[in-house]
């Protein structure tokens, strides 16, 4: 019998930061965009893991994690057993990620940055921004003094930079936090309100140390800015993180000054000093106020927002019977280890188009799959659902007969999004009406960073919502949060009630309930506001 080889001691934050440093390297090297999705999800799944992962590997169980395949488990075994990934070393020669990071930061491609930093020898961030500020860009082919001039104004701006366009928050989330749980901070600015796109990213700490740590850390390529109490530092994408080391007896201070809008922010000054976030809100004679709430000048009481461990269902997910990737015994057994009483499932119908539909009889199927479950899984509740399409004369794309069957029916607009105001509500308003409907998903069709909101008219759809007692959904994946927190916000003000649901497509997507309570938050929900914080007889006694 072969010995098990040697343990690196590496931690699944150490693990993960690797596979995603891979991820980003395998983009810029022009690879597969399937390839570096697969090891950025690996790596969220490692940072998600309980167990350490390491000796899972090391004892031939990595498979044993969802989503894992061969060649994954092979990276993972190569970088147990050697501490490091060499095909990774080898990417980092190639791609240079510390000219990439930097040149993100200013505003260049990673081609262009690198072309024009090997066109004078520059081999480090140091290097090159020596070249911008001492003006030997000009040599460069293609580089002319505008170039240049803009250029020097991006490396000596001031005040927080931003990214070029706002990373979405199961990006932004996770990589802040990893980077903070390196240097014993914690994380600040836009991921900590959980805006639905990132663009200032902080870290606030107390350790001294943490600024070597800092510029250690995998995620970070390049350091743009150093002193004593600060450091700029800059990812491979070109996102900017600012690390502030704040004195102890200040450290709430700097926090709430990282996490708010400059907006919330300035209506506070000057800040107290306080050791922690309680005690400067004290000293302004102020209730503490949730991060969330953050965003806008606020002086009041916070209401006490809807918290994650209310919810007790999710009531909008896939399966296999239409794009999802789980069968319905497998998203009700993960729903129930989340701690969930009932989980909705809510295939899509045929006019969707692009992904498979269920039909009347496809439903009827399901439901024989939806008994054995309920029975097996008692007393948690897989309900009867459906994601139906909303046709453009306002119209459902199932019969009436096959609605009222089901528990649960959302309803929704995919094709048609553009169309004119006017029509758009009332195709959307027209089947709220239909009796059978419980919700209606995703309101303003909008895709973060893609598409932009529809031209829904709310108030009118609230108006519905009302008359007809339907729900209005906070969808919860990452590049939907739909409805927004400001929309949330403007719903709960006419009386209209709520659904916290993730759209899961898979086992792993109903994680994404995290993300839908916290834009309800950031939309001031309570308890109150969310229907599937209710018993599950409560919430089907209501229709």
């Amino acid at each position: 019998m072969e010995p098990t080889p040697p343990v690196v001691k590496l931690d699944n934050a150490a693990i993960a930061d690797r596979l995603e440093a891979f991820a980003v390297l395998l983009d810029l090297a022009g690879s597969s965009a399937y390839a570096a999705r697969a090891y950025r999800r690996a790596a969220e799944l490692v940072r998600e893991t309980k167990a350490p992962v390491a000796e899972l590997v090391a004892a031939g169980r990595a498979r044993e994690l969802r989503g894992i395949g061969p060649g994954i488990e092979r990276r993972l075994r190569e970088l147990v057993e050697t501490g490091d990934i060499a095909e990774l070393r080898e990417l980092e020669r190639e791609v240079a990620p510390e000219i990439v990071g930097l040149g993100r930061f200013l505003g260049l491609s990673p081609k262009r940055a690198v072309e024009i930093a090997r066109a004078f020898g520059a081999e480090t961030g140091e290097e090159l921004r020596a070249a911008i500020r001492g003006g030997q860009l000009q040599s460069v082919p293609g580089v002319g003094p505008k170039t240049e001039a803009k250029l020097r104004a991006a490396l000596e701006l001031e005040g927080p930079p931003r990214p070029r366009r706002g990373l979405l928050l199961n990006r932004s989330r996770p990589l802040l936090a990893a980077i903070a749980a390196a240097v014993g901070g914690e994380l600040a600015g836009d991921p900590r309100r959980w805006r639905e796109t990132s663009e200032h990213f902080a870290i606030v700490t107390r350790d001294t140390n943490a600024l070597d740590r800092f510029a250690e850390h995998p995620q970070i390529v390049a350091v743009v800015e150093r002193d004593e109490r600060r450091a700029l530092g800059v990812t491979v994408e070109g996102v900017p993180v600012e690390l502030v080391v704040a004195p102890p007896e200040r450290f709430g201070t700097e926090l709430v000054r990282a996490t708010g809008s400059p907006e919330y922010v300035a209506a506070l000054e000057p800040l107290p000093s306080g050791a922690s976030e309680e005690e400067v809100f004290a000293r302004l004679g102020l209730a503490p106020c949730p991060p969330e709430l953050r965003e806008e000048p606020f002086r009041g009481d916070p209401p006490a927002l809807l918290e994650l461990e209310e919810i007790r269902g999710d009531l909008h997910c896939h399966t296999t019977y239409s794009d999802g990737k789980s069968s319905v015994r497998e998203m009700g057994t993960a729903a129930r280890e989340l701690g969930y009483e009932y989980l909705a499932v809510c295939d899509h119908t045929p006019s969707v188009g692009a992904v498979p539909g269920v039909t009347a009889d496809d439903l009827r199927r399901q439901a024989e799959e939806i008994a054995a479950a309920n029975e097996a899984l008692a007393p948690f509740r897989v309900l009867r659902g459906i994601e139906c399409d909303i046709l453009r004369d306002g119209t459902l794309d199932l019969p009436d007969d096959v609605l009222a069957e089901l528990e649960w029916v959302q309803v929704s607009v995919h094709g048609g999004q553009r169309m004119p105001r006017r029509e758009l509500t009332k195709r959307t308003t027209d089947a709220m009406r239909n009796p059978h409907v419980s919700a209606l998903s995703h309101p303003k069709g909008r895709i973060l960073n893609h598409r932009p909101e529809n031209a829904l008219d709310l108030d009118e759809v609230f108006a519905v919502a009302l008359e007809t007692g339907v729900a209005l959904e906070v969808n919860g994946l990452p590049d939907r949060l739909d409805l927004s927190g400001a929309h949330v916000r403007e719903a709960l003000a006419t009386g209209v009630r709520l659904v916290c649901s993730t759209d899961a497509h898979s086992v792993r997507g109903l994680g994404n309930m995290q993300l839908s309570v916290a834009t309800a938050r950031r939309g001031w929900a309570t308890t109150a506001d969310v229907l599937n914080t209710r018993p599950l007889d409560e919430l089907l006694g209501r229709r």
